[in-house]
């Protein structure tokens, strides 16, 4: 016999001998224990995209990053930002790095180099500031692994003071991904609207911008095959990519290969502006939580990207309950064309969230809320995108004492929130709260401060019995009589992941 013939029965004997064993000490059928369910554990690796904050020479931006403290992580890790390159709209290099520039203006007080990070975050449940100034600010990639990754959050918040866009800019920075859906997007002659693009990896991104108006897809070649180089943020005008002017669109930002992410900056020449974040997956029901309670004008833009049309209810969580407001009892959104609806001051002066539910046929919609708070020249402009429920945990930065409204919501059933202020930025010890949030119902809670709290905190949302709680964050900052304000909506942090339990089965030999 050749090597082969005598390997194959020598493998073939010790697989018989390894079955024999399974059949003979195999457990029972009745004796098996039944399969554990995954368990939770905390992320390894977190990796988090900022857009490049402003063109304003006289813009101010703090960027605040916390951990919340997670059981069960390692007491090793790092966390770190670095400016990406900045691409203009024909590819050129913008940024500083590329201009080889020696520095760049940066934090007050002093000049910063290109390559210096903004900020250098702190332990889990302390958080830690940064700022720059003027439009020399670049996008940042960010990384964070062990004890600094579970549910990391980093806050951009922008102040102008004049010009196109001023007022209060926000923005979470936000996980990379290949599908992006921005509901509210314009290019009205009053809007400059940009789709900022960050790339996070080492090989180049493809993507494409499609854009939809009130009369369905507006054809844009431009938007087609956009390279993204690695390590690079690009910056797309809307208003290049098509010669159509539109109050409502729904951007859907594509990716072919690599990964971005995504946010759409809106700024008004009146009206003010702020970052539009992408909006929830395709759902058949919606959830925009925390409307201002003085808005003074509150309009609802909606898509629905399949083959059917989409009849909803809308109905407002008030603190009292689910109510219809008069005169928008329902919407009708057209497959594939984006409708809106101007909702006037549906607050009425209370708290309050939008819920869309199907009238009959369950239908994926995107939708956001377009929020205006002020009258006349003194108007500030906001958005709340459809998001996710809170799940486990969700994380805020970048609260103060006297300027941040949290807003929950609990659309089918009662629920009960654990809500956790964290140390502050400068100093302060922890504080918790518990809510309790009743069906149907939006509650401005009165969220905890930290004790002794100097500079800014963090909030986490946890709820601990009940049904699905939406939420969100409004920081306010009123400057020459200008409501500026920003809203956050408060997905889950991923802080968490399902692990399947696994363990040895020599039964599989016998199959």
């Amino acid at each position: 016999m050749n090597r082969t013939t005598l390997s194959l029965i020598a493998g073939t004997t010790a697989l018989a001998a390894v079955t024999a064993f399974a059949a003979l000490d195999s457990p029972s059928a009745s004796g098996a224990s039944a399969p554990k369910a995954a368990a939770n554990l905390p992320v390894e690796r977190t990796s988090l995209l900022c857009p490049a904050p402003s063109l304003s020479d006289i813009a101010d931006t703090s960027y605040t990053s916390f951990t919340p403290v997670t059981q069960g992580t390692t007491s090793s890790g790092k966390a770190q930002l670095q400016p990406a390159a900045e691409q203009s709209a024909d590819g050129t290099d913008t940024s500083q790095t590329g201009k080889n520039a020696k520095g760049s203006k940066g934090a007050k007080g002093g000049k910063k180099t290109a390559d210096q990070p903004v900020l250098t975050p702190k332990a889990p449940g302390t958080p830690a500031t940064g700022d720059t100034s003027g439009a020399d600010g670049p996008a940042l990639i960010a990384t964070a692994d062990g004890k600094f990754a579970p549910g990391w959050t980093l806050q951009e918040t922008t102040e102008v003071a004049a010009g196109t866009g001023r007022g209060l800019q926000g923005v979470n920075c936000t996980a990379p991904d290949t599908e992006f859906w921005f509901p509210g997007a314009s290019t009205a002659a009053s809007r400059t609207d940009y789709v900022h693009l960050t790339n996070p990896d080492d090989s180049a991104a493809v993507v494409d911008i499609e854009l939809y108006g009130k009369n369905g897809a507006i054809k844009s070649p431009l938007g087609e095959n956009l390279t993204v180089p690695p390590h690079a943020s690009k910056p797309i005008l809307l208003s290049t990519l098509t010669d159509t002017q539109q109050s409502d669109l729904t951007v859907h930002v594509s990716v072919r290969s690599g990964r971005v992410g995504a946010a759409v900056q809106a700024l008004d020449a009146k009206a003010g502006g702020d970052w539009l974040a992408a909006a929830a997956d395709p759902a058949a029901s919606l959830v925009m939580p925390g409307i201002p309670k003085d808005a003074t004008d509150v309009r609802l833009i909606a898509f629905t990207p399949g083959g059917d049309d989409a009849d909803l209810k809308v109905r407002l969580a008030s603190p009292d309950g689910l109510i219809t407001p008069a005169g928008n009892e329902t919407v009708h959104v057209k497959s594939g064309m984006t409708t809106s609806a101007d909702l006037g001051d549906v607050t009425r002066g209370e708290a309050g969230s939008l819920v869309l539910t199907p009238t009959d046929q369950p239908v994926p919609v995107v939708a956001a809320l377009q929020v205006v708070r002020g009258k006349g020249d003194k108007q500030e402009t906001a958005f709340i995108p459809a998001t996710a429920p809170v799940g486990t945990r969700a994380t805020s930065a970048d609260n103060s004492a006297k300027g941040t409204t949290l807003a929950l919501t609990a659309p089918t059933a009662t629920a009960t929130v654990k809500v956790t202020a964290s140390a502050g930025s400068g100093g302060g010890t922890a504080v918790t709260k518990t809510f309790t949030i009743k069906a149907g119902t939006t509650q401005n809670v009165a969220a905890p401060v930290p004790s002794g709290l100097q500079g800014t905190y963090a909030l986490t949302v946890e709820p601990t019995s009940g049904g699905p709680v939406y939420a969100s964050r409004t920081l306010a900052a009123t400057e020459g009589g200008v409501p500026g304000f920003t809203i956050q909506t408060l997905p889950s942090d991923r802080g968490m992941v399902a692990v399947p339990r696994t363990t040895q089965d020599l039964a599989v030999l016998q199959k």
